[in-house]
């Protein structure tokens, strides 16, 4: 899972949010993922205009920051939609990898607190791709 980036493609047409988003770790992850559509089910997106997007929802360019306000009231529907893919799964994951700013933190703040949850590998610097890269790596993630 990753925090929503400031740089993103100019497009007029919804395009997958691994598509739009251009800074951050995205670069790299789509690099690295290229290829690999079921693990690509498995990337998710907090956005501070859609709350939780898969890495193939489409998406039309925006500009907005996550503010306090915005947080407590996108976070309902992202911890639902977070639980809603954990329950999907053929099991629970053991981990989730968060790169992002500590403002998204504050979007998962209800499923931090359920029982059944998975660890949360947080990077808070979304550019550091090295991080995050050993971490997918630990994964055997392509």
């Amino acid at each position: 899972m990753a925090g929503c980036s400031r740089r993103k493609a100019t497009t007029a047409s919804p395009v997958p949010a691994l598509d739009l988003y251009q800074g951050g770790i995205v670069p790299q992850l789509r690099d690295r993922l290229a290829g690999h559509a079921q693990v690509l089910e498995r990337v998710c997106f907090l956005s501070a205009e859609h709350g939780l997007l898969g890495a193939r929802s489409p998406v039309l360019p925006y500009e907005r920051p996550l503010t306090d306000a915005r947080a407590r009231l996108l976070r309902p529907a992202v911890c639902a939609a977070v639980r809603e893919r954990l329950d999907a799964l053929d099991h629970h994951p053991a981990q989730i990898l968060l790169v992002a700013e500590p403002a998204y933190l504050s979007l998962l703040a209800d499923v931090l607190g359920d029982e059944d949850r998975p660890r949360i590998r947080w990077i808070t610097d979304p550019r550091a791709w090295d991080e995050a890269s050993a971490v997918l790596d630990d994964w055997n993630w392509p």
